[in-house]
C-alpha cells in the first residue's frame, strides 16, 4: 500500500499542495512550507516591504541592498528579459495597465501603452554583485519576479527533501509541478503528467504524457482575459508591443529538469507560438506539448496517451 503525506496550503497566491511518500514524519513538509512563507516574504509585489517592493519603492531614485538568494534570482530574470523571447520582469506597469483578470479591466490607449513600454526596458536596471544592489533606474518601473517565483521555490524545496532523504514527491506550486524522485506507482520510476486542454476549461484533459523526474509548467491564455467590443484580449502580453501576443496558440506544456528553467522555456516557447529547431536538443529540455486554439496539438520529445 502506498503511503503519502500530503500537506495544502495557500500561499505565493495560489493553492499549494505538497506531497511526499514513505514513511517519514512531517519534518520534509514543514521545512517546505516554512521556505515558501520566507520567500514569499521576499520576494511577494504584494507587502509593502519585501525585498522587491523595496526596490519598487525606490526606483528612479536610490539602490537596495537585498539578500543574496533574491539577488541571484532577480540576476537571472533581468538577463532572461534581455534575451526578448517573451519574459520580461519589469513588464509590471502594463500589467497593472491592462489589469486582465482582475477589477478594472479594460483596454488602454495606445498612448499609455506607449508611456508604459518605456518603464519595461530589462536594460533600465544596475545591479551590483559585490554589494548585492539593485536600482530601477526610471520612476515608476516595477520588477516583478511572478513569472519565475515558483519555479524558483519549487527547486529549492526539492532539494530541501533530497535532503531529508524523500524518495518520492510531488510539488505542485497552483499548478506549477515539479516531481522528485522516481514514482512508486510504477516499475520504471516514471511520472504520470495531466495535460490539461485550454479549449475545454479546467479539469478537462486531452491525455498524459509519462516522463521520469521533472518539472511540468505550463503557459496559456485560458484562464484570464478581457472580452470589449466583441474581441477577446488575454493576459499575456508581449514586452515589444505592450499588447496581447499575438498567436495561435492556446497553451504550451515543458517537461525541463529544473522548474526555474520550465518557467522560462513555457515562455520561449509560447512567444515561439510552434516548436523552435533545436530546442530538444538542450538535454535539459525534455519534452513539450503545444495546444492551438483550433484544437490540434504538436509534440516535441512527447507522445500523448
Amino acid at each position: 500500500m502506498l503511503t503519502w503525506r500530503v500537506k495544502r496550503l495557500r500561499a505565493l497566491g495560489t493553492n499549494i499542495v505538497l506531497s511526499v511518500f514513505g514513511e517519514q514524519d512531517n519534518s520534509a513538509l514543514v521545512a517546505a512550507e516554512l521556505l515558501i512563507r520566507q520567500q514569499e516574504s521576499r520576494l511577494t509585489v504584494n507587502q509593502p516591504h519585501s525585498e522587491i517592493m523595496t526596490i519598487n519603492q525606490l526606483a528612479g531614485y536610490d539602490n537596495t541592498e537585498i539578500s543574496s538568494g533574491t539577488y541571484a534570482l532577480i540576476k537571472n530574470a533581468v538577463l532572461a528579459s534581455q534575451k526578448h523571447f517573451g519574459f520580461n520582469a519589469l513588464i509590471g506597469p502594463l500589467v497593472k495597465l491592462w489589469k486582465i483578470g482582475f477589477n478594472g479591466a479594460n483596454v488602454p490607449s495606445d498612448h499609455d501603452i506607449k508611456s508604459r513600454l518605456l518603464l519595461s526596458n530589462p536594460d533600465n536596471i544596475i545591479m551590483d554583485d559585490a554589494l548585492h544592489t539593485v536600482k530601477l533606474v526610471k520612476t515608476g518601473m516595477e520588477l516583478d519576479l511572478g513569472g519565475i517565483a515558483k519555479g524558483f521555490i519549487a527547486d529549492q524545496i526539492r532539494s530541501i527533501w533530497f535532503a531529508y532523504g524523500i524518495r518520492a514527491g510531488i510539488i505542485n506550486l497552483g499548478g506549477n509541478l515539479l516531481f522528485v524522485g522516481e514514482s512508486p506507482r510504477r516499475s520504471d520510476g516514471r511520472w504520470i503528467v495531466g495535460i490539461q486542454d485550454p479549449n475545454k476549461g479546467r479539469n478537462i484533459g486531452i491525455g498524459t504524457v509519462i516522463k521520469p523526474a521533472c518539472a511540468a509548467v505550463t503557459s496559456g491564455i485560458y484562464e484570464r482575459f478581457l472580452i470589449k467590443g466583441g474581441k477577446r484580449y488575454h493576459h499575456l502580453l508581449d514586452p515589444q508591443t505592450g499588447y496581447p501576443l499575438q498567436t495561435q496558440l492556446a497553451a504550451v506544456t515543458v517537461f525541463t529538469r529544473d522548474s526555474l528553467q520550465g518557467e522560462l522555456e513555457a515562455k520561449r516557447l509560447f512567444f515561439a507560438g510552434k516548436p523552435i529547431p533545436g530546442w530538444e536538443k538542450d538535454p535539459n529540455n525534455l519534452g513539450a506539448v503545444f495546444i492551438y486554439q483550433n484544437g490540434n496539438t504538436q509534440t516535441v520529445k512527447a507522445s500523448i496517451h
